[in-house]
Formats: C-alpha cells, sequence, structure tokens
C-alpha cells in the first residue's frame, strides 16, 4: 500500500498515513479538524537498460557508440579510381577537388 503525506492548512501538523489506492483521500485534520493538504513529494527514476538513447530509437542505426565513418561521395566528372584518403576507421574522408587557378591578364 502506498503512503500519502498530509499537512493541515490550519495549525501545520503533517504526517503521513497508509491507504489503498480506491481509499478516499483524508480531508480532515486529526489535530484541530482543519482542512488538510495532500503532499507530493519527489519520485527516484533510474534509467537502466537500453531505450534511453536519443539514436536508440532511429531505425537502421545501432545503439550510442557507433563510430563507423559515413560512406563517401563520388566525385563529378572524377577518374574512374577512389577520390578518397584517410582511413575509413578515422572518419577522415576527403572529397576536396582543387580549386581552379584564376586566369592569367590578358596582354593589351
Amino acid at each position: 500500500m502506498p503512503t500519502y503525506s498530509y499537512t493541515c492548512k490550519q495549525c501545520g501538523y503533517s504526517f503521513d498515513r497508509q491507504q489503498s489506492f480506491s481509499d478516499a483521500a483524508l480531508t480532515e485534520c486529526p489535530r484541530c479538524q482543519g482542512a488538510l493538504r495532500k503532499l507530493f513529494g519527489k519520485v527516484g527514476v533510474v534509467f537502466k537498460g537500453s531505450g534511453f538513447y536519443r539514436t536508440d530509437s532511429r531505425s537502421g542505426g545501432s545503439a550510442a557508440g557507433d563510430t563507423a565513418a559515413p560512406k563517401p561521395k563520388p566525385v563529378e566528372g572524377g577518374s574512374s579510381g577512389s577520390a578518397t584518403s584517410g582511413s575509413a576507421t578515422s572518419g577522415s574522408a576527403s572529397n576536396a577537388v582543387a580549386p581552379a587557378k584564376a586566369p592569367a591578364p590578358a596582354a593589351a
């Protein structure tokens, strides 16, 4: 059976009472017959197990801590070979293309 805390609005007397869920809340103070107020305390919540990380509910993904590197995108107009450098485990794939040089000024 749960324990409920009450306090009197008039005299300030506080007490705890074990009641079943079907029992009605107490309304009268046992000391001064004043009006009672039911108190609500903090509830301790402990999250254990999987399912509490943002990435756990995503489809197609795995649990938090997944360190797989994303697949590199192909370079447009590039050669048929691979244009990536770096290792897949470090996550530092690069598809950078060298910037084009500015044209030389025209002779007048």
